[in-house]
Parts: C-alpha cells; sequence; structure tokens
C-alpha cells in the first residue's frame, strides 16, 4: 500500500511536466550543438581532443561541484560510486575523445550523425534495462531521426567524406552518449539532479587527466589565455547547461524518448558549421534539419507519445 501511495505521489509531481521536459531536452541539445564553436579553436591552438574533453569537464566540475556542496545535495552512498564510475568513464570521458577526434577528422554534420547513433542504443539499452515499450510512434521518429542526420551531412550526396577512423570515432562517441541516459537514470534513482552531472564530471575528469599531459596542457593554456575564454563558454553553455537539463528532463520521460528529442543537437551543429564554419549547407542540409525536427514532432504528438504522457 505505501509503495502503491508512494507511486501516486511520484505520478503527480511529474504530471505537470507533459511538455516541459521535452523541451528541456530540446534546449539542451541546441546547447550541445555549438560543442564545435568552442572546442575548434582549442583544437586550432594545438590542443588534444583528451586535453579539450578535460577542460570541458573539469572546469564543469568545478562550477557543479559547490553548488551540490552548498545546498546539501552532494552527497552520496558507496553503492552510487560505480554507476558514477560508468557515467563519467565509459560514457563522458569515451563520449568527448571519440567525439571531438571524429570532428577533427571530418565536418561537424558528419560528427554529429555518427553521434546521434545513440537512439538506437538507448532504445535497445532501455527495453533490456527499463522494460520501456518500442512503441510505433518511436520507430517512426527513429527513422526520420537517422535520415535527417544522414541528410544534414552530406551522406546522400556524396558530401560527407568518411574515413574508418572517423566512422569507428563517430559510433564510439553515439555509444558513450546513450550510455550517459542509462547510467543518469539508474543514478536518479538515489542521486539528486544536480549531483548526477556534477559527479559523472568528476570521474570523466579524474579518468581524462592521466591520458592529457596536463604539464603540457598548462604550457598551452598559459601562452595563449584567450583560450580559456573558450574553455570556459564551452563548459558552461555546452557542458554544464545542457547536462543539467537534460538530467532533470531524464526524470519526468523515458530514456528513449529524450535520446530521440535530443536529435535537434545535429540540426544546431550543422548550422553552427555554415554560419560560422563556411561548411556548405545545401539543400539536402536543409532537408536533414527538417526530418529531425519532424522526429521530434513524431515521438512527441503522435498518440502512442500522448498516450505514454497521459
Amino acid at each position: 500500500m505505501k509503495q502503491a501511495q508512494t507511486e501516486v505521489k511520484r505520478k503527480r509531481r511529474g504530471s505537470g511536466w507533459g511538455l516541459l521536459a521535452p523541451l528541456l531536452v530540446v534546449i539542451a541539445g541546441i546547447s550541445w550543438g555549438f560543442i564545435g564553436l568552442f572546442s575548434r579553436p582549442l583544437s586550432a591552438a594545438g590542443l588534444q581532443p583528451q586535453q579539450v574533453a578535460l577542460l570541458r569537464n573539469g572546469i564543469a566540475c568545478l562550477l557543479l561541484l559547490p553548488a551540490c556542496w552548498l545546498t546539501g545535495h552532494g552527497r552520496i552512498g558507496l553503492r552510487d560510486v560505480p554507476v558514477f564510475l560508468g557515467s563519467g568513464i565509459i560514457s563522458v570521458a569515451l563520449f568527448n575523445i571519440c567525439y571531438l577526434a571524429c570532428q577533427e577528422r571530418s565536418s561537424l554534420s558528419v560528427a554529429c550523425t555518427l553521434l546521434y547513433t545513440s537512439p538506437c542504443f538507448v532504445m535497445l539499452l532501455s527495453c533490456l534495462l527499463f522494460r520501456e515499450k518500442f512503441r510505433a510512434g518511436k520507430a517512426l521518429a527513429v527513422l526520420f531521426a537517422m535520415l535527417g542526420c544522414a541528410c544534414a551531412a552530406g551522406v546522400f550526396g556524396g558530401g560527407g567524406k568518411l574515413s574508418a577512423g572517423a566512422l569507428l570515432l563517430g559510433l564510439g562517441s553515439g555509444l558513450g552518449y546513450a550510455l550517459y541516459s542509462i547510467f543518469g537514470k539508474i543514478a536518479l534513482r538515489r542521486c539528486h539532479w544536480l549531483a548526477v552531472p556534477a559527479y559523472t564530471f568528476l570521474t570523466a575528469a579524474l579518468a581524462l587527466l592521466p591520458l592529457s599531459r596536463p604539464g603540457q596542457l598548462a604550457g598551452l593554456m598559459a601562452a595563449q589565455p584567450r583560450l580559456w575564454i573558450y574553455a570556459l563558454l564551452l563548459a558552461v553553455v555546452s557542458t554544464v547547461t545542457p547536462f543539467l537539463l537534460y538530467t532533470v528532463a531524464l526524470k519526468h520521460m523515458d530514456t528513449g524518448k529524450a535520446a530521440l528529442i535530443a536529435c535537434v543537437e545535429p540540426a544546431a551543429a550543422t548550422l553552427v558549421g555554415a554560419v560560422f564554419f563556411r561548411e556548405a549547407l545545401t539543400l539536402q542540409s536543409v532537408a536533414g534539419v527538417a526530418l529531425i525536427i519532424l522526429s521530434i514532432a513524431a515521438v512527441e504528438f503522435l498518440p502512442a507519445g500522448r498516450k505514454q504522457r497521459e
């Protein structure tokens, strides 16, 4: 009886999140789409992908951990440690290194296309671990999203140049990105939403530190102080903000749906590449952006999606 009452209270608390949770994911996806705007100047200055990833996660950790402790939400138990090792090392560290390295070997849109194989990984793992149903609306949304990402990358027109190394790195980023949704969902059962990304960034930064030649990194940053501006923007705009929004949204919607709606990131990255890096914005790219938006509408507004919200 007590468990049933708790479940009723939980549903009542989440009832006001019907459209707000997906909106948070959309904003998070757009914020992630700006990663290349801040990471590319760092790479151009000589920083390696793992060094950029260390800056990103280290600064994010320094921003979030004090907030956790000051608000009293920083306490975790020993049984939570394996989850954060998974979210920080297996997910975020892997995702950052693979994604940034893929960007160096391809365009922003191609890197994002491969990154967004993640909804397929998320849906498969969510069905196995969380017993989430693979509904018709999700299947249609996955199709639209994958087609949209491929169009945005110029795959069908031969515009997306893709080496074997870039392909493997992109798929690795997709798997790592998917695992944050899985580990995050598990962590949210016992931890505050503020603590989940904070400790994820901490473990990711600790894992990246020995791989990042910290002495060389310190020398590069000292020689070019303006790089700290890009590093701070990368941490605030494209790390802390989207991860917090996405983590909050995970409390009020299933992981597969959240992963699909976050496919707005490739659309944002395509526009960032076109506006700031003069990457070609073709008719195919525009069609890809439209298909990505259509996929979000499909998962959110088709009858299966409405039934799930209710």
